[in-house]
């Protein structure tokens, strides 16, 4: 079974801009090349900032006048206001970018983005260049893999390999990514792991669990000494 990584679903045609790159500049980019950010690279190609609409549309927010200056204002609007002054990206850039490598598992670069709360993640080898990018669509396209292709894989993965059988003797079918899962093992735990498994294909949505068992070996009654 195919683990699927960074690399099997990022942009390789990435654009970038310099730290001086001018905030006219960013924003023609941004709409020329139908992106909603770039990240923002040093004279080596090397990932140093990502600049967003959101970092550009501070220039907007205070633009009228309304953002007047508060008494005691918090870090978050102290940056935008910052950013609303700024012209070139190295004063624009969200820095240091969150950024992660070819060979990431893509749920690790699922994680990432949820927890650092961003939307892509630049992709940089172990030099810390740019090679790519990946977007939170770009990590969805593993559950456009066919469910004939899904189904081989639980046949393959699960049950020659996990289970251990003859795939004539046990029933699998996917609809829509949910794999189902019929016939009878001889442990429970079997049952379990095989489950297990089957979650972790890529493309796999849910797993529908239809099988039974021979022993019960995970509820098994413990004797204490007397």
């Amino acid at each position: 079974m195919k683990r699927w990584r960074v690399s099997d679903v990022m942009t390789t045609d990435v654009v970038s801009v310099g730290a001086q790159t001018p905030y006219r500049e960013i924003v023609d980019t941004l709409a020329e090349r139908k992106v909603s950010a770039v990240p923002v690279v040093d004279a080596f190609d090397r990932v140093i900032g990502v600049v967003s609409e959101s970092d550009l549309l501070h220039k907007i927010e205070f633009s009228d006048g309304g953002g007047e200056r508060r008494l005691f204002e918090g870090r978050r609007r102290r940056a935008a206001r910052s950013k609303a002054a700024a012209d070139v990206a190295a004063d624009l850039m969200s820095a240091p970018a969150v950024t992660t490598m070819p060979d990431t598992p893509i749920a690790v670069a699922a994680r990432r983005m949820d927890a650092e709360q961003v939307t892509r993640l630049p992709v940089v080898n172990e030099l810390g260049r740019l090679t790519g990018i990946v977007t939170r669509s770009d990590l969805l396209r593993v559950f456009l893999r066919s469910d004939a292709d899904i189904r081989q894989d639980v046949v393959n993965e699960v049950l020659r390999k996990v289970l251990a059988v003859d795939p004539g003797t046990m029933r699998v079918s996917v609809h829509d990514g949910v794999v189902t899962i019929e016939g009878r093992v001889d442990r429970r735990s079997a049952a379990a792991h095989a489950i297990r498994v089957s979650h972790a294909i890529p493309g796999v949505v849910d797993v529908v669990d239809k099988l039974d068992y021979e022993f019960d070996d995970i509820d098994t009654p413990r004797w204490s000494a007397a």
